[in-house]
């Protein structure tokens, strides 16, 4: 086996090839303490990995779905969830399986969706993989920020609404907020790598269902209220009426929202991570496709739930988000819990995204430059009622650099959700369907002209025009929201 043909082989494949290897600072002394391959023991189970997918997949943008679902109507709304959240199980168990190279319980671990991906298809794909992932982690890394000052606004805006009148001016800037989580980042990314963050993503689970929990009862509240549901089969209606959209308008809008949706389930970019931390026994890939088939079911029936019974409670009104764009505002306090929760999720869901990138990097560098004194100097820091920890000096300036880089691109262009979108959309079809079907296919030597292989084809065209489309509805928002664009507002 040469190389040049595998992608990976010898020394490579033993270190999980030149890409995306999870770096550990702290090694294990005692032979217990160490994995199959020498690395420290893993200890991830079935409920700390589901508590990392739904983390990850379950985000604020759970409240926009009755939007998404307005564009699109009662047929398409509902069918394009489930549209997507059976091609997105399906691709994840093909990836699964390819996390040990060529047999899925005894070969090498390949510790990153990179590391996968140059074993397999080689360096020029390894190449526009990592480009993909890092550049849309960095993205969601940005949206989460300004998404989580948004509830906080939104609980400053619903409190002086209730206190002052629904007709009252209760304008809040979203800057400090937005300083305060880039604050409150900078100490969580001191967690030393993903594995650690178990806890931070069990908490970020429980508060997705409260939050999700609390829009489904508000919503469910106002339809038993209304006794009314509303909606229409194709949503939006195109005409020359005073709530019609135009043709071109109707087009670009049911792109944006099946971007949306294709978005929601996109966790295979962290499904690697992931595994990365489960127990070898059982085999890693049977512990990951039952967490992949749990996740997704939870976020399938949180989405259908949420999305489609906010379209039967608002119809074709419905706010992009129930709970920050004022699709309610009493009661003041239970809103106010539900916001709370989702800057708390956020938190977590910001470090899921954040940590591959920290391992990749430091991973690099410190390979890069190994004599470097400074990248392994650590200080013992004695903090009252806690006792003495170990502070990694360039772990602290590096990651406190990243958060403020991101803090800072959200500050200046508060519009990025819509430029997350995009990037969303153009990152769904590489890195949930191309690059799983094509490791399938390699690992496999499915031949060429079979039914399966016509099967795989042709649901990789599929995903790649739903991918295009959706990216042409994003980009057509965000050419609308610089028509009004102001630096710091």
């Amino acid at each position: 086996m040469e190389k040049s043909e595998q992608g990976l082989a010898g020394d490579d494949l033993e270190n999980g090839g030149d890409y995306g290897i999870a770096s550990f600072s702290e090694e294990a002394q005692t032979t217990e303490d160490l994995d199959d391959d020498g690395r420290p023991r893993r200890t991830g189970t079935f409920c700390t990995g589901t508590a990392h997918a739904i983390t990850a997949c379950i985000g604020s943008g759970v409240l926009s779905l009755a939007w998404a679902v307005a564009q699109l109507g009662w047929i398409a709304g509902p069918l394009v969830n489930l549209l997507f959240a059976v091609i997105t199980f399906y691709t994840s168990v093909l990836l699964a399986d390819s996390y040990r190279y060529m047999n899925p319980v005894s070969g090498k671990r390949l510790y990153t969706y990179m590391g996968a991906v140059k074993a397999y298809l080689g360096r020029m794909d390894t190449f526009v993989c990592g480009l993909v992932q890092y550049v849309n982690l960095f993205g969601v890394c940005i949206g989460y920020t300004i998404t989580a000052s948004v509830s906080m606004v939104a609980i400053k805006r619903v409190n002086c609404f209730h206190d002052r009148g629904r007709q009252a001016d209760c304008h809040v800037s979203n800057i400090l907020y937005m300083a305060i989580f880039g604050a409150t980042q900078i100490l969580f990314s001191q967690i030393r790598d993903f594995a650690e963050t178990w806890w931070l993503s069990v908490l970020a689970t429980i508060m997705s269902f409260t939050y999700s929990g609390i829009g489904l009862g508000l919503i469910m509240a106002k339809l038993i209220g209304e006794g009314y549901i509303r909606g229409t089969l194709y949503g939006w209606p195109i005409g020359d009426m005073e709530d019609g959209y135009t043709t071109a308008q109707k087009t670009w809008k049911s792109l944006s929202a099946l971007g949306d949706i294709a978005f929601a389930y996109g966790f295979t970019i962290v499904l690697f991570n992931i595994q990365d931390t489960l127990k070898s026994h059982p085999a890693e890939n049977k512990t990951m496709r039952k967490i992949s088939l749990a996740s997704i079911l939870t976020c399938s029936i949180f989405y259908l739930s949420v999305g489609c019974a906010g379209y039967a409670a608002f119809g074709n009104h419905a706010p992009g988000n129930l709970l920050t764009d004022l699709g309610f505002l009493e009661p003041y306090w239970l809103l106010d819990i539900a916001n709370v929760c989702i800057v708390i999720h956020l938190v977590g869901a910001y470090q899921i995204f954040a940590q591959p990138i920290f391992s990749f990097l430091e991973s690099w560098i410190l390979k890069r430059w190994p004599e470097k004194k400074f990248l392994h100097q650590r200080h013992k820091v004695s903090i009252y009622g806690i006792g003495t920890l170990q502070l990694d000096i360039f772990r602290l300036v590096w990651r406190t650099i990243f958060v403020l880089i991101t803090t800072l691109i959200a500050l200046l262009l508060p519009f990025f959700n819509s430029i997350m979108g995009l990037l969303g959309s153009l990152a769904f079809f590489p890195l949930s369907v191309y690059f799983p079907i094509r490791i399938y296919m390699k690992r496999t030597s499915t031949k060429t002209f079979t039914l399966k292989w016509w099967f795989l084809c042709a649901l990789m065209v599929s995903c790649l025009l739903v991918s295009l489309a959706a990216a042409l509805g994003s980009f057509a928002g965000i050419l609308q929201d610089t028509k009004h664009y102001q630096p710091f507002n």
